[in-house]
């Protein structure tokens, strides 16, 4: 791994994506700490050890909760979000953009003004997922184990999935429909990264791109695997993790 400069210490939150925790960043967390940066890596309401019932957890309520953990944190934090929960690195940098030094944006969701992760869903045709999702009515989803190596772990070790069997859990589906309340003056002031995963099969690349020619970033990063770098490549994902907080 690089090794930068530690008296420039940076602080991270990092967000998970759909139906996972903290545990995303498991991997990851160490390395981060190990050039002794500040980690926070949480679980969002509803998800992980956050006991939130789950008919309870609402995307403003989410956003408020972690502007309280930005606001009681001395200086700016980076964030870094994966997936769908792009969204909340987005309506975060609105709400406080003086807070944010960055944004990144790991095979995530990133959405123009006015509308949500769900918009841009519906348009990939590529993705293995939307099949092999259930739904508890309005309240929830959950992905079904058969599809969670094909679909975010074929390139990492099986123990990953078998780790996923026990620990993924169903996840509210309304932040999924929330639109987002993005200016340019707020949102578009906060210095926006993307990482984008090449062999994604759960947010192509296509979608990605697609994304990206809309809400485009001051950079891209590549990284040739599955939706979770985390899992089967936590080093090189940390190496352009510190690249971009030392830009």
């Amino acid at each position: 791994m690089n090794a930068q400069n530690k008296s420039e210490k940076k602080t991270f939150i990092l967000i998970h994506g759909s139906w996972h925790s903290a545990w995303n960043w498991y991997k990851v967390t160490p390395l981060l700490e190990e050039q002794g940066h500040t980690v926070y890596s949480i679980d969002l309401p509803g998800m992980g050890r956050d006991k939130t019932p789950i008919e309870n957890v609402r995307f403003d309520a989410t956003i408020q909760q972690l502007c309280k953990l930005i606001d009681s944190i001395p200086g700016k934090v980076i964030l870094v979000a994966h997936s769908k929960n792009g969204i909340f690195n987005s309506q975060l940098a609105e709400l406080r953009p003086n807070k944010i030094e960055k944004l990144i944006y790991l095979a995530a969701v990133l959405v123009a003004n006015g509308k949500c992760a769900k918009d841009y869903f519906v348009l990939d045709e590529k993705e293995v997922l939307g099949g092999h999702i259930t739904y508890n009515g309005t309240i929830s989803s959950m992905l079904l184990p058969e599809i969670y190596k094909e679909g975010l772990y074929h390139d990492c070790p099986d123990d990953i999935t078998q780790m996923a069997n026990i620990i993924l859990l169903p996840e509210s589906t309304e932040s999924a429909k929330a639109e987002l309340k993005l200016t340019e003056e707020n949102y578009g002031s906060v210095p926006r990264y993307y990482i984008e995963c090449t062999e994604d099969r759960a947010i192509t690349p296509w979608l990605q791109e697609k994304m990206l020619a809309e809400m485009p970033c001051l950079k891209v990063y590549k990284i040739a695997s599955s939706h979770s770098p985390f899992f089967s490549m936590p080093e090189k994902l940390t190496d352009i993790i510190l690249e971009i907080s030392s830009l």
